[in-house]
Formats: structure tokens, sequence, C-alpha cells
């Protein structure tokens, strides 16, 4: 151990502690590839610039103007059939016009299905319908369930 005894236990002590969390680190990258390549075979949502996403807690309905959104949504399904979450429908009331409108909250169930075959595009399969079912109040002259075709 040489002059300093203590120095080279704290070294050694020191190591070994680095050790461990590089040893972790090292095994971690074999994993994260496996889940993404699962996640990659259910579909994706598709952005209003078409960006694919899984999962978003926000997702713009009104591509052109923004005036409806969902927002806050937790998501508990999503397969290579359907995705089914619980969230918030944002939806301007355009009172006396858009630009000066309010915004009101709405929640919602939200329900994506009828995937793509893969075949188009980048060749990854995405939804092409959202049902939102309005929970509790919804915005004037909506029924209690409204569906979308979705952008793609």
């Amino acid at each position: 151990m040489g002059r300093n005894p203590m120095r080279a236990a704290v070294t050694l002590c020191a190591a070994a502690a680095l050790a461990v969390p590089l040893g972790t680190a090292s095994a971690a990258p074999s994993a994260q590839p496996a889940a993404r390549t699962q996640q990659t075979q259910d579909p994706v949502l598709l952005d209003c610039s078409g960006q694919p996403q899984i999962g978003p807690e926000a997702y713009v309905l009104a591509c052109g103007d923004g005036n409806s959104r969902l927002v806050s949504v937790r998501w508990f399904r999503w397969d290579a059939q359907a995705a089914v979450g619980r969230g918030t429908n944002a939806v301007n009331d355009c009172d006396p016009y858009c630009a000066a409108g309010a915004f009101h909250s709405y929640p919602v169930t939200v329900r994506l299905d009828m995937p793509t075959g893969g075949e188009q595009g980048t060749g990854q399969s995405h939804f092409t319908r959202i049902t939102l079912t309005y929970t509790d109040g919804r915005p004037d002259g909506s029924p209690r369930t409204v569906t979308y075709p979705l952008p793609g």
C-alpha cells in the first residue's frame, strides 16, 4: 500500500463505488432497445405535422386553429388494435369570435382505433380515427360522443 495506506484505501473504495454504477449502466442499454422495438410495433398517433407519437399527454384536435385540444391525457391501453385514455378536451367557445374566445375544459374518454396496415409513408402503422366521449358536460351543441378522422 505504499507510504499512505489511508489514501490507498480511500482510492480503492472510490473505485469500487464507481464500478457498480458503471456495470449497471453498461447493462441497461441491452434492455432498452427491446422496449423500443415493442413500442414501434404498436400503431402511433400522428400529430398535425405528421410526427408519430405514442401515449402523448397533449394532442391538438383542431390542427388549423388549435381551438380544440386534448390535455392531461393518461393512457391505460395502447396496443395493435386501439388506445384508450382519459383526459380533458379544452375547447374555445369562439365567443364573440375565436381570437377573443375563452377555453372551457370538459373531461373525456379518448379512444383511438382503425389502425392502418403500415403501408403508407414511413411504413409505421398509425391510428386513423379518434372518438371522444364527454363524461361531465360538453361543448354547446356537441353530442355526448363524437368521432373524427385522424390525419395521416
